[in-house]
């Protein structure tokens, strides 16, 4: 039987790091709550993103959330987002109170549509959340200037952009705020949950430190609400410090992978992701493909694990439904998008068996 290729391995992603170390270096501290390593890791991710500020939370979640509180998002306000990228950003303004207003993506980016964001900016959303989704840079440049020219915030969610990038910089760098998670599948990913929040606003970083911690301005001395305790520990910090330095070549490993991908399904009746560059860290390669159930079912007859990453937009979502919200590029996507294998340490043989059973898929008739 045909050894399956799975849609990410951690085992084959993290081989050859060494954790023991690291690990044993925190246990062997006694300190494992906001010490060294987090203070160490907070300033390393800081520097490689390119921004003055780096807080380290709980996980991705607690990011947008603690950004939106750290901006001052007040329940009624109105935040701008996607409605394809999971449900993650709409969690976060539900949870504060504030009221998601979804704008449809760019049909090839499949990020938030800059015209889109134009033709509303007038009425003066409290925040943009740019969503940077599969690891791709959104048109950030545009956007940003958009909401500042009208004074906006823009909060970028880069939970799967690490280390994206365009003319020199990264993801998480343009906008007033930036949220990471280091969930273990992410292009950097902890043992374990974990997120982070960048900022060059050295005022917001200081509402936000305090909000990840009871917002406390000094030991138990809570001065500013909406606080809560969404602390990244110092063994999840370690294991990120040793990551860190291999994010770049393992994103161009995955860009590798995607470039073949592309290569090989030219003239395939199925929408490619749109670049391949530096803006692009490939943390999925995600098709568009008409008959996406039967593409599955195929590609697992060939031993190739595929997902869908999002089959239902945010507008839809049961325990939200938005019937007045129409959004036609969003609602195809998330009919067509599937996910195939694209990760560091896949051999080229895995590599040229997806492509494979792609290929024969579409030949055979899809």
């Amino acid at each position: 039987m045909t050894e399956l290729v799975p849609l990410f391995s951690a085992s084959i992603a993290n081989a050859g790091i060494d954790f023991i170390t690291p690990v044993m270096k925190v246990i062997d501290s006694h300190w494992y709550i906001l010490g060294e390593e987090v203070k160490r890791f907070e300033s390393e991710f800081a520097k490689y993103v390119g921004v003055d500020h780096c807080i380290s939370v709980a996980n991705g979640s607690d990011a947008l959330e603690l950004a939106l509180r750290g901006l001052q998002v007040k329940p009624g306000d109105r935040v701008v987002a996607v409605a394809n990228a999971g449900f993650y950003g709409s969690t976060a303004i539900h949870a504060v109170g504030a009221v998601p207003v979804y704008l449809d993506v760019d049909p090839d980016t499949l990020t938030l549509c800059p015209k889109a964001l134009a033709a509303m900016i007038d009425s003066k959303p409290a925040v943009v959340i740019v969503t940077h989704l599969y690891g791709q840079l959104a048109g950030i440049e545009e956007l940003v200037k958009i909401a500042s020219a009208a004074g906006i915030p823009v909060l970028e969610d880069c939970a799967q952009s690490h280390g994206a990038q365009r003319q020199g910089r990264r993801a998480g760098s343009f906008g007033t705020v930036g949220c990471f998670s280091f969930y273990p599948t992410k292009n950097l990913g902890a043992l374990g949950d974990g997120g982070a929040i960048v900022t060059q606003d050295t005022e917001l970083a200081e509402r936000i430190r305090q909000l990840r911690q009871y917002g406390w301005s000094r030991k138990y001395e809570v001065s500013l609400g909406g606080g809560r305790n969404s602390r990244l520990d110092e063994i999840q910090a370690a294991i990120l410090r040793i990551k860190l330095p291999h994010l770049d070549a393992w994103n161009a490993q995955r860009r590798e992978i995607a470039m073949r991908y592309n290569s090989a399904f030219a003239g395939l009746e199925a929408k490619l992701p749109s670049s391949t560059g530096e803006d692009y860290v490939a943390h999925l390669y995600v098709l568009r493909v008409a008959n996406r159930e039967r593409f599955a079912v195929a590609l697992k007859e060939k031993s190739i694990a595929t997902d869908i990453h999002y089959p239902i937009p945010d507008h839809r979502q049961p325990a939200y439904v938005h019937r007045d919200v129409s959004l036609p590029v969003t609602e195809s996507a998330c009919e067509t998008v599937i996910s195939l294998p694209c990760f560091p340490g896949m051999t080229d043989q895995q590599v040229q068996q997806v492509i494979d059973a792609v290929s024969d898929y579409f030949l055979k008739g899809a």
